[in-house]
């Protein structure tokens, strides 16, 4: 499985579950001028711009990578906060009242299994402040 089709999967498992907790996913892989945010979602009182990180790995077991949260460096949340104030630039008024949180998912994919399974999913919210 190519780390492109494996972060696609982490995607889609990460927008089911935000979907599973109440959330209605407004947008996937938005892109906002040469700025990407993976899911935009909203609850009944939050605006979320959620970054989705997905490691082949088991929960608490450390891979070579790290993580999955712990590559959203300085330089990816000063992107993401930047996206979050150009989507509401281009949507004035819709989703005001909502307070806006930028979440991490991680996403932990079964390393033993040659299909794809989900062990967990880990939801960091408002993991990213200045937003």
């Amino acid at each position: 499985m190519s780390t492109r089709s494996l972060g696609r999967m982490g995607e889609e498992s990460a927008a089911l579950y935000l979907a599973e907790h109440g959330c209605t996913v407004l947008a996937r892989n938005a892109y906002l001028g040469h700025l990407e945010v993976d899911i935009i979602a909203r609850s009944d009182t939050h605006l979320i711009f959620a970054e989705v990180k997905t490691r082949r790995a088991r929960p608490g077991v450390r891979s070579r990578y790290g993580r999955p949260a712990d590559a959203v460096d300085m330089t990816k949340r000063t992107r993401l906060m930047q996206a979050v104030q150009l989507w509401r630039r281009q949507n004035p008024g819709v989703y005001d009242a909502l307070i806006p949180n930028i979440d991490i998912i991680e996403v932990y994919i079964d390393p033993s299994c040659a299909e794809y399974r989900v062990l967990e999913i880990r939801h960091y919210r408002n993991a990213v402040n200045g937003n």
